[in-house]
């Protein structure tokens, strides 16, 4: 999957969407309901893509086996959350590590402090699965998690300093804009990365106005963000632009709001991630994620599609 690139990724995903539109049973119903002959389809452009919504409702597998792991969408107090069956959980870790090594370069050469709440306070999370996995690959004893203990951060945060590491905060949105509200710390020479949402504990704010604010208390130039969700097995990064870089093995494409079979060009709409990871779940997801994409293949997320439920890991509105 990592030889993929630009001339060969049309062809790798139209096989795959053949493959799994035999082979996973909901999206085969899927594409039956809408009278698609998957050998007809000879285009990203052309291939439905299946609703985020079904990872609430349905067990999405291409294939017959048996999950090692379930990670699942922290949502919001009584609303139904997405669950996303993993086959290999070592494949899931491995590959977001080359993908975060891709943008940043080897964990072990940061100290990790991972600033993850909501997360920490639940099961299932792909987030905390990723960054302990993170935290134990950097190889450093000052790398770890933290819930609401600032006072800890803050201190280990002047203690590393002086180290010859990077520093890397990240942090959930509503928890870096806590620990903003009460220290003002120097992180001149760190990387802040926000994973967004407020998860219904602060007043949403648009990324513009936090990371303004975030770099105000934190001495900082930029923020950057990571996207990314239950339902993929890939992550994007933002050096601070607003853009998103996207890994070799993703594509995005923009559909008109009002129509999810149509798809723009240089224009706001809906999100949709063609993610070669997910083979073993659905590869072709409709989230319900505002943006648009640049010349250069870089994604920009606007916010949320109106009357779409607030996912757990959504980002915040523009």
């Amino acid at each position: 999957m990592y030889a993929v690139n630009d001339s060969n990724f049309r062809d790798i995903a139209i096989r795959l969407f053949r493959f799994q539109a035999e082979n996973s049973p909901v999206y085969n119903r899927y594409l039956q309901n809408l009278r698609v002959n998957p050998f007809k389809i000879h285009e990203i452009e052309q291939v439905p893509f299946l609703p985020i919504s079904f990872f609430k409702t349905q067990r999405i597998q291409t294939g017959s086996w048996t999950p090692e792991v379930e990670f699942s969408s922290s949502g919001t107090t009584g609303s139904l959350t997405s669950r996303h069956a993993v086959a290999d959980l070592n494949f899931y870790l491995r590959h977001a590590e080359r993908t975060f090594e891709r943008f940043y370069g080897q964990l072990n050469q940061y100290h990790i402090l991972a600033l993850l709440p909501a997360y920490l306070e639940r099961k299932g999370s792909s987030l905390i699965a990723m960054m302990d996995y993170f935290i134990k690959k950097s190889g450093s004893e000052h790398s770890g998690f933290y819930l609401y203990n600032h006072d800890e951060l803050a201190k280990k945060i002047e203690i590393l300093k002086s180290s010859s590491r990077k520093i890397l905060v990240w942090g959930v949105s509503f928890a870096l804009l806590d620990l903003a509200e009460h220290f003002e710390i120097d992180l001149s020479n760190a990387i802040v990365m926000e994973t967004g949402g407020m998860k219904g504990r602060r007043q949403e704010l648009t990324r513009q106005e936090l990371h303004t604010f975030l770099n105000q208390r934190f001495n900082t130039a930029v923020v950057h963000s990571e996207y990314g969700m239950t339902e993929l097995m890939s992550q994007a990064y933002s050096r601070g632009s607003g853009y998103y870089q996207i890994p070799p093995w993703m594509k995005v494409v923009i559909r008109e709001i009002n129509d999810p079979f149509c798809y723009v060009r240089n224009k706001t709409g809906g999100v949709n991630v063609v993610d070669l990871a997910n083979f073993h779940s659905c590869a072709f997801i409709e989230t319900q994620d505002l943006g648009k994409t640049t010349e250069t293949g870089e994604l920009e997320i606007l916010g949320r599609i109106d009357n779409s439920d607030v996912r757990g890991c959504n980002l915040l509105v523009e």
